[in-house]
C-alpha cells in the first residue's frame, strides 16, 4: 500500500505506476501496451487537437468491506464511448479491449486503491482521441485508447453535505442538436467560464437551463439534477444532457425502495417545490443540494431547510455505496470483482 493520506484525498491528479494504450492504425486496433510515461506523443496536426475528436468516460473502483475490489458498472461505460465515438466519427472501441484495459490498469495500481473506510476509490479515466494527421475538417484514420487510474477522495470539498448551486441562464453548456448527450471534451470547455464564475461568486458548480428555451432545467455542471416531491424521483429529460450511469443507477434504487420516477422536463419555476434535490454522477455520486440560487432573476430557492442531507438522498446515497464499497448485497449486479 502507497503511503498517501487516503482520508484527505481530494477530486485531484495522483500520479500512479503505470497506464495501458492501445492504437487504431491501418484499419485496425494493435495489442494492448502497458506504459509507465504520463506523457502521449501527439503528430501535431492530430484531429483530436484541431477538431474536437475526443470522448472520455470516468468510472471507479473500490476496496471492499471484504478486502475485494470492485469495478462499478463497466459495461455501461463501454457503451457509453460507444455512442460517443459515433456522435463524433471516431473509430469505436472493442468491447473486449475495453474490459481488459480497465482490469489491467486497476491491477498494475492495485497499491493505490484506497483502503476500505477512507472513503476514497480508484477513479478510472478511459479516453479515445484522434491521432491522425488531418489538416481538412474530416475523421482521423488513427486512434488512440487510453485507460489511466488516479485515487480520488469526494468531488465536491463539502462531501456528502448539501451546497449552493447557481442558475445560469446567460452561458449555454451544450446545443438542443449538438454534443451534450456524449461525453466529449468540448462540452466541458463550454461549461468552464459559468463554471468559474460560479465558483467565485460562492457557489459549489452551475446550474445550465435548456439552451432553446431557458425555461427547464438541463444539467448541474458535471453532474445529472434531480428533485425528490411526493414520493417521486424526479430528473430532467433532454436531448441535450448526457445520460448519467450513476443517475441510471439511482432510478433503478428508488423504484425499488418505492418512489415514482419521472423523467421529463423539470420547468425551473418546479424548483422551489422540491422537498430534497442533489447533483449525481460518478464523481461527485451525490452531492445534496441546499439552495439555488438564479442568478438573471435574483430569486432564491431554499431546498435544505437544516443544512443536512434529505431523508431519501441519504437513502439512495447510503444503498448505492453500500453495493459499490460490498457492506450490501449487490442485488442489480452491478459489480464486477477485480482480482488484485
Amino acid at each position: 500500500m502507497k503511503n498517501i493520506d487516503w482520508k484527505n484525498l481530494t477530486f485531484g491528479y495522483v500520479k500512479t505506476d503505470y497506464n495501458v494504450r492501445c492504437y487504431y492504425r491501418n484499419g485496425k486496433w494493435g495489442e494492448l501496451e502497458v506504459s509507465s510515461s504520463e506523457f502521449v506523443n501527439m503528430h501535431m496536426a492530430a484531429t483530436c487537437l484541431h477538431y474536437g475528436q475526443e470522448a472520455f468516460e470516468g468510472l471507479k473502483a473500490y476496496r471492499g468491506k471484504d478486502g475485494k475490489v470492485r469495478l462499478f458498472r463497466w459495461e455501461e461505460n463501454f457503451k457509453r464511448l460507444q455512442r460517443s465515438a459515433e456522435a463524433i466519427m471516431m473509430q469505436q472501441v472493442p468491447e473486449d479491449i475495453f474490459r481488459e484495459a480497465c482490469i489491467k490498469a486497476i491491477q498494475l495500481n492495485a497499491e493505490y486503491i484506497p483502503p476500505y473506510g477512507t472513503g476514497g476509490s480508484l477513479y478510472i479515466r478511459p479516453m479515445l482521441v484522434g491521432s491522425g494527421a488531418k489538416v481538412g475538417v474530416s475523421p482521423a484514420d488513427e486512434y488512440l485508447f487510453l485507460i489511466f487510474v488516479t485515487p480520488v477522495g469526494p468531488y465536491f470539498k463539502e462531501g456528502f453535505k448539501p451546497v449552493k448551486m447557481q442558475l445560469a441562464r446567460d452561458y449555454d453548456r451544450a446545443a438542443p442538436l449538438g454534443t451534450g448527450h456524449v461525453k466529449v471534451g468540448g462540452n466541458y470547455a463550454a461549461s468552464l467560464r459559468a463554471g468559474e464564475r460560479a465558483h467565485k461568486e460562492g457557489y459549489a458548480a452551475t446550474i445550465f437551463a435548456d439552451a432553446k428555451t431557458k425555461q427547464y432545467i438541463d444539467e448541474a455542471g458535471p453532474a445529472n439534477f434531480f428533485g425528490i416531491r411526493d414520493g417521486k424521483y424526479i430528473t430532467p429529460d433532454s436531448g441535450s444532457i448526457l445520460p448519467s450511469i450513476t443517475n441510471m443507477s439511482l432510478r433503478e434504487i428508488a423504484k425499488d425502495m418505492g418512489l415514482i420516477i419521472e423523467q421529463r422536463h423539470v420547468e425551473i419555476s418546479e424548483l422551489g417545490t422540491f422537498e430534497e434535490a442533489g447533483a449525481c454522477g460518478t464523481a461527485a455520486v451525490i452531492s445534496p443540494i441546499s439552495l439555488i440560487h438564479d442568478r438573471e432573476t435574483g430569486i432564491v430557492y431554499q431546498i435544505s431547510k437544516d443544512g443536512e442531507p434529505g431523508k431519501w438522498s441519504k437513502k439512495l446515497y447510503d444503498f448505492l455505496t453500500g453495493v459499490q464499497f460490498g457492506e450490501i448485497e449487490d442485488k442489480f449486479k452491478w459489480c464486477t470483482i477485480v482480482p488484485c
